[in-house]
């Protein structure tokens, strides 16, 4: 498994002219996905604060919306916990020219289900050995398929939480099960590290990006992303942009509607 060394933090001037060029390879890649049809499929995983929403954000803001889904499921319903347990994912997958981002993905089962004991251990061991093989029945289907796990210090992970609650614009992120997994942080290193040994494969390897710094993570885990995909070079489609027939025309409103 990969893993970037960790470095001093990144200013917000020095992130913007990073993600600069990025950026503009993330459209060359939705683009290269429209012309060729290939499915992305990018889990991203970590503890809680770790920056997942945050890359998710950066990546799909470049993109439209029709082809690039974010998807964060909520906790099961009473009838998808009597399903098999990938099954609720597979209709996320994407179709051709698309690229989805996991904001969690099927992992809760061998991280905060395991630990919080929401799912059993003979649950949590038959995920560990079933992963594998849903992830290569994916890749054999021809969808590219990556998995990150974002890396958070416990003091770093302390300090957003404080933040979190000190901020009324970020309390909505704090929970009962977050407040609750704090004291269970070797629990879930555990939980962690047994799930990186059962999953790291050759077909569907994990990556583990530093996200100490949330500014330079991103910009570490999109560049990587953008380097393992294939040659994703489209020629951009010309447009047109001829001149309007005489004078433009103003838009002019009805009475009774006033304009702001």
């Amino acid at each position: 498994m990969a893993k970037a060394a960790k470095t001093s933090q990144l200013s917000k001037s020095q992130y913007e002219e990073q993600m600069a060029p990025l950026e503009l390879r993330l459209t060359e890649m939705a683009r290269w996905l429209q012309h060729t049809g290939h499915r992305v499929l990018v889990l991203i995983e970590g503890r809680d604060t770790a920056g997942k929403g945050g890359v998710i954000s950066a990546i799909s803001g470049t993109m439209s919306p029709r082809q690039c889904r974010a998807v964060a499921l909520p906790k099961p319903n009473e009838r998808e916990r009597t399903q098999w347990y990938f099954q609720r994912y597979v209709p996320h997958l994407p179709a051709a020219g698309e690229i989805v981002l996991l904001d969690r993905s099927w992992y809760n089962r061998a991280g905060v289900e395991r630990v919080m004991g929401y799912c059993s251990e003979e649950q949590a061991l038959a995920f560990l050995k079933q992963a594998p093989v849903f992830e290569k029945m994916l890749v054999d289907d021809g969808i590219l398929l990556f998995k990150y796990w974002l890396t958070v210090d416990q003091a770093q992970q302390e300090a957003r939480f404080a933040e979190r609650r000190a901020d009324p614009l970020k309390r909505w992120k704090l929970s009962a099960v977050d407040l609750e997994a704090r004291a269970r942080y070797a629990d879930y290193t555990e939980a962690r590290n047994a799930m990186l040994q059962a999953t790291h494969g050759k077909h569907t390897p994990w990556t583990l990006v530093d996200f100490n710094d949330q500014r330079r993570g991103r910009v570490a885990l999109i560049s990587d992303l953008l380097q393992r995909l294939p040659d994703h070079a489209v020629p951009e489609v010309s447009i047109d942009f001829p001149p309007l027939p005489g004078e433009p025309l103003k838009e002019h409103f009805k009475a009774g509607f006033k304009p702001i």
